[in-house]
Formats: C-alpha cells, structure tokens, sequence
C-alpha cells in the first residue's frame, strides 16, 4: 500500500504494480463524470458534503488495516500539522465543489482545461513561491498555455474562471499538501476526518429544512450519495498506492490520462459545444503540454545518465 516502504524498483524506475494501480486511478477519474451527471439532479455543495462524510468510514478502514493510524492520532495533538491539514481541506472542498458543480452545469471542456493547465501551473506556482529557476521549455510551456487562456478570455468575454480555479486549487492544495509530513493516506483521512464536521452539520440542515436529498427523494438517492465516498476514496488510494512506486516522469505523463477522457466524454458524449476558439486553445495547451513532458522526460533521463555522450 502507499504507506509501505518503497521499493528498488520504485527508486530507480517503474514497478509494473505501481504503474497498474496509477492507471486503475486515473481511469476511474477519467469516467467520473458519468457519475456526476447522474448526482446532477443534486446541489453541488451537498454531492461534496456526502463526498466527504462517506469518504471517512473507507479512508479509516484503509488505515487500520495498514496499521497507520497512530500517524493520525499524532497530526491531531500537534496544532501545526492540524492548521495545514485544514487549509489542504479547504483547498481540496473548493476544488471538489467547482468539479461537481460544472459538471452538473454542462461545462465539463472547462474542466478538463483546468486539469490540463494544472501540471503548468505548478510549474508557475514553484518559480514564484519558491523561487525556482524555469528552463526555456518551462517558458515556453507557461506562454502557450497564457495565450490559450487569452483566446478563451476573447471569445468568451471573460476569464475561464472554471478552469483557471481548478487549477489554481489543486495547484495550491499539491503544494500545501507536500507541508503535511504524513502519507497520502493518512492525510485523506485527515482532511475529510476534519471537514466531516461541517458536512455532517450541513446535511443535518438540508435534511431538517427539507432540501436534502438523503431521505426524502427515493432510495436511488440514497445510493448515489453513499457512493459518493467510494469514488472520492477508492480512486485516491489507489493512486497512492502506485506514485510511490513509479518515477515522477512517469506519473508526470500519466496525469493526461483523466482530463483526456474528460475532453472526449464532453465532446462526444456530453454533446458540449466545441468552437474554433475552444479548438485553438486545447491545440495551444496540448502543444504547451508536449514541450513540457518531452523536456520532462529528457530532464529525467539526463539524471539517470542514459542521454548518448556526444560521442556516440
């Protein structure tokens, strides 16, 4: 699991174990708006809260049976891992509540854009907040994906504020969670343990006012919202289980895999409208993309000392 100790194999290249578990998560983010058309019907803020709430039983069972949760119990007597663990929450409701709500609204083009603009945008975030140095193709990357932000912007009147806030939020919430010194599981845990109060608390309120839609709208609606913390968990420790077991570079290519099946869902199924602007600006991102990976990968063969002298 993604709490054991890596591997040879997951230091000096890729595990075939960790590479099927990465693409087991990735494909189930890829079909997730299938199951967020289906909770459609739903208010976002309420999809995220059941999200939450039944995230808990699963990401604990995980726990205990790595026998982990003492790391847990640490993080909530320290006040500094609890004050990074509730912005890591924060950042990652924000995100999950724009993602459910645009898919719902028929905008899910905007979201796959803002999780291929993501990986760019971490690259903008480490040159600014932590002051490092950009290579030419990292440049060149950040200046495609701008422009293709400014052809939205143009045809639509105003910034791609769906996006541009995806990617900001998991941007922030990648950086932020790298301060939380526990693993990937126990932070889950951690973050939806802490946010399960105010979810529980807005349950309570939807179902007392007669808005919610747990008890009084038929047992089908009962059984999407508990399978709301399946797909939340079941996809995240997953991943965790098999990053520790691939090289960054990879994973780093993996990550197209989601927003690529969100791109065809919403054109060829979704029936989205895709114009020439839209056109122009996934051609810029995936251009901007293709710089970004191959330097990536030349970067990372280069340190494993596999680039031909020039000799040869």
């Amino acid at each position: 699991m993604a709490d054991q100790k890596q591997t040879p194999a997951a230091q000096t290249g890729d595990s075939p174990r960790g590479f099927a578990f990465a693409l087991t998560a990735y494909l189930l983010w890829g079909v997730l708006p299938f199951f967020m058309k289906a909770v459609a019907h739903i208010p976002a803020f309420e999809v995220v809260a059941h999200r939450i709430v039944w995230s808990v039983p699963l990401a604990g069972a995980v726990l205990l049976l790595l026998g982990r949760m003492d790391d847990v119990k640490v993080a909530l007597r320290t006040p500094r891992m609890l004050k990074m663990a509730m912005v890591t929450a924060v950042l990652i409701t924000i995100n999950w509540g724009i993602y459910v709500w645009a898919i719902g609204a028929g905008r899910a083009l905007e979201t796959a854009l803002g999780y291929y603009i993501n990986p760019l945008f971490s690259i903008f975030l480490g040159a600014v907040l932590l002051k490092e140095k950009l290579n030419p193709a990292q440049i060149v990357a950040i200046g495609l994906a701008a422009v293709a932000v400014v052809v939205l912007a143009f045809d639509a009147g105003g910034l791609p504020w769906v996006s541009l806030s995806l990617a900001l939020s998991w941007g922030l919430y990648a950086f932020f969670r790298k301060t939380l010194p526990v693993g990937p599981n126990q932070g889950f845990f951690l973050e939806v343990l802490l946010l399960s109060v105010p979810a529980l608390g807005y349950i309570a309120y939807v179902e007392a006012t007669g808005q919610g839609h747990f008890f009084d709208t038929g047992w089908a609606d009962v059984a999407w919202l508990m399978a709301c913390g399946v797909v939340t968990a079941v996809p995240l420790m997953i991943y965790a289980n098999g990053a520790k077991l691939l090289r960054l570079s990879t994973i780093g290519i993996m990550q197209y895999i989601a927003p690529t099946m969100i791109f065809v869902i919403a054109v060829f199924v979704f029936d989205e409208p895709f114009g020439t602007s839209k056109l122009i600006a996934f051609i810029l991102i995936w251009a901007a993309l293709a710089v970004y990976s191959t330097s990536m990968i030349m970067e990372s063969r280069a340190r494993r000392g596999v680039l031909p002298s020039p000799a040869e």
